[in-house]
């Protein structure tokens, strides 16, 4: 009996812990509404908004923080900076 236990805890304490691991994508809807609440958003703008945050891919993120940057002629350490900055954004 005392063998029994063993393994059952370990089955109880491993999903435990993974219901309350957060996924990636609870963390990205957190991040998202805390953004959407900072800007103020409200009804139709804020649906429209997190519909994009959430949508929104490392991919895409890279290309807008890139276009970004050349579009402010930055070059060497600025461009490093300003890309580092961009990305953690979101």
């Amino acid at each position: 009996m005392k063998m029994l236990r063993v393994p059952l805890l370990m089955i109880g304490l491993l999903l435990c812990s993974q219901s309350f691991a957060e996924t990636a994508q609870q963390t990205k809807m957190t991040t998202c509404n805390a953004d959407a609440t900072a800007k103020a958003l409200k009804g139709d703008e804020r649906k429209a908004f997190m519909s994009t945050c959430l949508k929104a891919t490392p991919q895409d993120r890279m290309k807008t923080c890139n276009a970004t940057a050349t579009t402010q002629a930055l070059k060497g350490d600025a461009r490093k900076a300003f890309m580092s900055e961009c990305l953690k954004k979101k």
